[in-house]
């Protein structure tokens, strides 16, 4: 299946898909990566290491900050596969780029697509925007 690089780069790992929308502005801790958001499937899991799979996110500006902090402190996951677009989530990864932090890449794979895939699943991400079932 191929994806839309949006920031282009290679990861591995396994899913961690959420059926539903997700703030990163009060539903990820950025002091741990861990999930908050009372609605998430997985409330409590870590984000780090893994290829976060959401549909949509939700919420404010202040999720580049979030992203931000994560990627300041290696809690990040190792790439993001949005169903849509969200431009200020991406802000954060660039900005960690300008200051020399380890970035990640960030896709667009729509949300039906995304459901071929299982949560837990390994998957291997190509520059391209090629996501391979390892």
């Amino acid at each position: 299946m191929r994806a839309e690089p949006i920031l282009p780069g290679s990861a591995s790992g396994p899913i961690l898909r959420l059926d539903g929308p997700l703030s990163f502005w009060g539903g990820v801790d950025p002091a741990t990566g861990a999930l908050t958001d009372p609605q998430a499937q997985h409330r409590g899991t870590r984000i780090g290491g893994s290829i976060l799979m959401v549909p949509e996110t939700r919420g404010s500006s202040s999720s580049s900050a979030v992203m931000l902090e994560l990627l300041s402190a290696g809690l990040a996951p190792v790439a993001i596969v949005l169903g849509r677009l969200d431009a200020i989530l991406g802000l954060g990864i660039l900005v960690a780029r300008e200051m020399g932090w380890p970035t990640i890449p960030l896709l667009v794979l729509p949300a039906a697509d995304q459901a071929g895939f299982s949560d837990g699943e390994r998957v291997a991400i190509a520059e391209d925007g090629t996501i391979g079932r390892i």
